[in-house]
């Protein structure tokens, strides 16, 4: 008797980043970039890596968690069935983008380090009004930007261009104030 199948895993171990005082968010990114459809990603780290459950909850992935002592942590980031929104955007985007209007405004931040990418956005959507609509194109996904739109209520959807090397994303102003 065979036993089922089970989905492929790629393996990110970050403690030997961690120890040598680098940052390993780009790297996890990257790995996550890089996962074929249906692929899961199994990241060890030194400690329990909270923060990025969202980030991944945003992408499409569900997280299971367990320590594995000494403070270490294991994480099977799983991708969720039916997370890859039909029409190419990323997961997280608003299915409703496809019907936005044409955008008011267009900002080039791809020479941009963050979060200087992230300040702007924000600054350029307390100048629109609710309804309008902000393409902007960055050197990469704005992960840390998706929760504060959230805050905001405006939504958004963004992909990568079919290169790989630029994200474009859509704000549509949904009437939310930054300072509530």
């Amino acid at each position: 008797m065979s036993k089922p199948e089970e989905s492929p895993v790629r393996e990110l171990d970050v403690r030997p980043m961690l120890r040598a005082g680098e940052e390993p968010f780009q790297a996890i990114m990257d790995a996550v970039g890089a996962l074929a459809p249906g692929e899961s990603l199994r990241l060890i780290a030194p400690f329990r890596p909270v923060p990025l459950f969202s980030v991944m909850a945003n992408r499409g992935f569900s997280a299971s968690d367990r320590p594995l002592g000494g403070g270490d942590w294991e994480v099977l980031f799983s991708p969720v069935a039916g997370m890859q929104v039909e029409t190419g955007l990323a997961a997280g985007s608003s299915p409703s983008a496809l019907s936005w209007g044409d955008p008011i405004e267009e900002l080039d931040l791809v020479d941009l380090d963050p979060p200087e990418p992230m300040v702007r956005i924000l600054e350029a959507l307390e100048d629109l009004k609710p309804g309008d609509v902000l393409f902007a194109l960055l050197a990469r996904e704005p992960v840390f930007l998706f929760p504060e739109l959230a805050k905001r209520q405006h939504e958004w959807a963004g992909n990568f261009d079919a290169s790989g090397t630029a994200y474009r994303l859509l704000v549509r102003h949904g009437g939310g104030r930054a300072h509530g």
